[in-house]
């Protein structure tokens, strides 16, 4: 899982091998993930949109989607590399939907980034590697998709 992320953000990326660790040792292997790219921006209310692979264990290769909107103390704009661990998806179509998200981001011209979303027993872990300036906290959600979509709720 670990060269598979380093793939996503390059080898030697200081801070990552640290959360996957931690996310193992909290989570244990998780039995699917999403490699992809996310944009968004923020002025109190925000967007994302982002898309990628989610590959996973039994059921292969499948294209996401996802977008979302936010509100919080949130400026700035981003863009960013995602690798996300998917646990406990038995189903990949259980991965569409709606998830409730709580971000916090400090950077101003690059930083890492890991929350978790969980709904029902479904839990995933964006790991994100942003440039840009961003400043905030917000909440909101993620909406994954199977196709692309131009307003994000």
């Amino acid at each position: 899982m670990l060269a598979a992320a380093e793939n996503v953000f390059g080898k030697g990326a200081e801070g990552l091998a640290d959360i996957v660790r931690k996310t193992f040792k909290d989570r244990g292997e998780p039995n699917a993930y999403i490699v992809g790219r996310e944009a968004g921006g923020a002025i109190v209310v925000g967007v994302r949109y982002g898309s990628g692979t989610l590959f996973h264990k039994v059921e292969g290769e499948r294209r996401v989607h996802w977008t979302g909107p936010s509100v919080g103390f949130d400026i700035g704009g981003d863009g960013s590399k995602v690798f996300a661990l998917v646990y406990n998806l038995n189903d990949t179509e259980d991965l569409y939907r709606r998830y409730p998200a709580a971000e916090g981001k400090a950077y101003l011209i690059g930083g890492f980034t890991a929350n978790y979303l969980q709904r029902d027993n479904v839990v995933i872990v964006p790991i994100k590697l942003g440039v840009g300036w961003r400043l905030g906290l917000n909440a909101g959600y993620m909406n994954f998709t199977k196709k692309g979509r131009i307003l994000p709720f």
